[in-house]
């Protein structure tokens, strides 16, 4: 008797082991699927006196605010590894995404096409752009002292150590890949990002035209209040890291060094999902998008309080997300790279001349704007002398049923929209300042009769041809239309109705 029964619970063990292993069981049973993920994180906060980027001048950082961060996602189909990284950064620049590329490549195999590296843009970070060092040394003395003393730099020794934390988050998080369930989501946040330009009744659009300004007749372009978001969960049921989209430059100034309202986007979700959570951020398509309200009847707010609310925001939607999607399969995992070679908008050189003429005067006397885009012109001039064409990657990265479609520009809002309203995907995702950075990308109307603003100023920073938004949505609708969308994960489908109505409930009322 005893011998039978140890028998048949052998067979049993058999039999379960062997359901238990089928796809259909798997699925069922809510387990793991064959996508492996990674997530890590590094600090790169810089150092109290370096220069704070975001402006056309010098500017040092005095205080500390939160911690700026590099923060990295690997996925993994079994024949493709991608990463999705996020820098608290104002831009990075192509050296420091090669640099970076190669090495990664080397240490753990990921192609370098397959690397997606993304600034988040915060103007209260670290020295990563916007002049690199010997960028100018071509130049004549008046060049090099306008670039290297007048400008705003990078910081050769930060960046060698932004170099080493980027790597280092990247292969630890293709190190601790496992097997995970996964979601895609999105949802809509709009009370905390405005689009900055406006048409003005002098037929003109300005870029900030005072905070009710009686001149303004609407808005000269949108704004995206779609929040995307993609969530990793691990054996255990936790929520390991997470993917968040959104348009909205990072300008809130909190105080001192920052990654800007991201870092209350990091606290609002991980307040939600653990303080392990690593949340990587990708900023959508913000060129002429940011927290300020031009129209707004009352006072806006200021420092500390604009990021919380930004951030706390816009993490609030993200954790919505979180908790409203399916989790499941999660493939396949897809990248392609395209690289355009654009013309630059070249000054007239009579006012090459003129803007000579007026640097070598001091700003008091020319006028502090004035004098600030003169020297943008010279410079400019000088970068022509070396680049005349600029190249520019494109770059799409797809994760299941998601597509990450990333240029280096700061991009204009309505071209991120044209973008996801061409793409094959539910969820694509536009990823400005991207692998690079080549200044504002405006739309083609904004360089016509109507336009104008501050985004489509000539200089240094900002050169491209009037076409480049265009040539840029092209090229990343072409390479989302080779790739074919993941399937969407669905909750388990509820069981055919074959019982009695609860008994607590099936009776007329009662009124007595």
């Amino acid at each position: 008797m005893t011998t039978n029964r140890a028998r048949l619970t052998a067979v049993l063990a058999i039999v379960t082991a062997a359901l238990a292993g089928s796809p259909a069981s798997a699925r069922a049973a809510g387990s793991l699927t064959g996508i492996k993920v990674g997530f890590a994180e590094r600090d790169i906060t810089p150092e109290i006196g370096m220069e704070a980027p975001g402006g056309y001048g010098k500017a040092y950082h005095r205080t500390l605010h939160d911690p700026c961060k590099v923060r990295a996602a690997v996925f993994d189909d079994g024949s493709r590894r991608v990463a999705l990284v996020g820098i608290d950064a104002l831009a990075v620049r192509r050296p420091l995404v090669e640099a970076c590329r190669k090495e990664i490549q080397a240490r753990c195999g990921i192609a370098p096409d397959a690397i997606l590296i993304g600034a988040s843009h915060s103007h209260s970070s670290g020295p990563t752009c916007m002049i690199l060092p010997g960028e100018y040394d071509h130049g004549s003395p008046l060049v090099k002292s306008l670039a290297y003393e007048k400008s705003s730099c990078a910081d050769a020794r930060y960046l060698e150590r932004v170099q080493k934390e980027l790597v280092e988050a990247v292969c630890a998080a293709d190190k601790s890949r496992a097997e995970a369930r996964c979601g895609a989501g999105k949802g809509i946040e709009d009370k905390v990002a405005f689009n900055r330009r406006f048409r003005m009744k002098n037929g003109l659009s300005y870029t900030h035209p005072g905070q009710l300004n009686p001149d303004i007749i609407e808005p000269a372009g949108p704004v995206d209040p779609e929040v995307g978001v993609i969530g990793v969960w691990n054996a255990q049921g936790k929520c390991i890291g997470c993917v968040v989209n959104y348009a909205c430059h990072a300008t809130c100034n909190p105080g001192g060094i920052s990654a800007n309202w991201i870092y209350y986007l990091e606290q609002t979700i991980r307040g939600a999902m653990g303080p392990d959570c690593v949340v990587v951020f990708l900023q959508g398509a913000s060129g002429d998008v940011t927290q300020v309200d031009n129209r707004n009847p009352y006072v806006n707010l200021a420092g500390e309080d604009w990021a919380r609310f930004v951030g706390g925001r816009v993490g609030a939607e993200a954790v919505k997300v979180l908790l409203s999607m399916p989790r499941g399969d999660f493939g396949p995992a897809d990248f392609r790279v395209k690289t355009l070679e654009m013309k630059r908008r070249v000054p007239d050189p009579e006012r090459v001349r003129r803007c000579v003429e007026l640097v070598q005067q001091p700003p008091e006397k020319v006028g502090a704007t004035e004098w600030t885009f003169a020297k943008e012109i010279v410079l400019l001039d000088a970068k022509l002398a070396q680049e005349p064409t600029a190249k520019v990657e494109m770059q799409a990265i797809q994760v299941g049923p998601a597509v990450f479609v990333a240029n280096p520009a700061e991009f204009f809002c309505q071209l991120g929209l044209d973008i996801k309203a061409g793409s094959p995907f539910k969820f694509t995702f536009p990823v400005e300042l991207a692998n690079d950075c080549v200044g504002y990308v405006p739309t083609e109307e904004a360089f016509g009769p109507g336009g104008g603003g501050y985004e489509t100023r000539l200089t240094s920073y900002s050169t491209l041809e009037p076409a480049a938004g265009r040539m840029i949505v092209e090229a990343g609708l072409e390479m989302t239309r080779q790739m074919t969308p993941g399937p969407i994960p669905e909750p388990p489908k509820a069981p055919v109705f074959r019982g009695q109505p609860w008994s607590y409930g099936n009776v007329p009322p009662e009124l007595r």
